[in-house]
């Protein structure tokens, strides 16, 4: 049965796919710009065969869909793929032509877009697919730098285009990539570890749906200072990548739960690791 939050979702994906599609081929693609991720490398394809970028975002994206969907194969991985599918299609509905003349207002106005859907694709719980997938298995099993992954990996791609087309349309490109990332930022977090407290009844419940995720826990018994009634504290750490689905599971598992999220600064021991 379909939810009244997964139908928002999906209507936050479609929105989120639109305007990346919108921000691809009104603004990046006529000035012959580049995105961040893998929507650059099948743009940097694109610019020199001739062939369609939409289908080879599409192309491009879906090994690492399926790869994402046989290892995670959660509703992280589900709202992806949606993501990239309305992606493709949007870009075969939006026009492929320049709204403006100047490829720095291009840059400026299509990194603002393509941060705006990546940011609404990350608030529902999904991603733009590409390098979020990738960094969502690489963190499930050692604390992988993937900030420095989507540095080398832009940065060559941005290389590429510099030594091809030139160093004005490269610059330019990362102008936009910076927009997007610092647009992302203001929807939604980046890759951040989050500490969460959870206080609740129905300890044994969340214990079970929170180990799938799969993060260590630690039991904490505390007492109310009012009541002075014993109550059970649940504390696991995090990523975002994982945040929309631990708020799901405490909602569906104990709907009265206190819960507390804090950013954490620093880990030090085993993360993958049971608490």
């Amino acid at each position: 049965m379909i939810r009244l939050r997964d139908l928002f979702d999906l209507l936050f994906m479609s929105v989120g796919a639109m305007l990346i599609a919108a921000g691809f081929n009104l603004f990046l693609i006529p000035h012959q710009l580049l995105s961040g991720g893998l929507s650059g490398i099948s743009m940097m394809i694109g610019y020199f065969t001739g062939w369609n970028i939409g289908m080879l975002y599409f192309l491009i994206n879906l090994p690492v869909l399926v790869w994402g969907w046989i290892v995670i194969g959660k509703r992280f991985v589900w709202l992806s793929v949606v993501s990239v599918v309305l992606t493709t299609w949007f870009m075969q509905l939006v026009p492929n032509i320049s709204l403006n003349s100047d490829p720095i207002i291009g840059a400026v106005f299509g990194g603002a877009l393509i941060g705006m859907g990546s940011g609404l694709s990350l608030r529902s719980g999904g991603s733009t697919g590409g390098l979020d997938i990738i960094g969502s298995i690489l963190t499930r099993r050692r604390d992988f730098p993937l900030g420095m992954l989507l540095f080398a990996l832009n940065g060559a791609v941005v290389l590429a285009l510099g030594l091809v087309l030139g160093w004005d349309a490269a610059l330019r490109s990362m102008l936009s990539i910076f927009i997007a990332g610092k647009v992302v930022d203001t929807i939604h977090i980046r890759h951040v570890k989050v500490t969460a407290f959870i206080v609740t009844s129905s300890r044994d419940q969340m214990i079970g749906r929170l180990l799938q995720l799969p993060r260590g826990i630690t039991l904490i018994k505390t007492e109310g200072a009012y009541s002075h009634l014993p109550h059970d504290m649940l504390m696991t750490v995090t990523t975002r990548y994982e945040l929309a689905e631990l708020r799901k599971i405490v909602k569906e598992t104990d709907p009265k739960a206190f819960v507390n999220i804090v950013e954490t600064v620093e880990i030090i021991g085993e993360f993958r690791k049971l608490i």
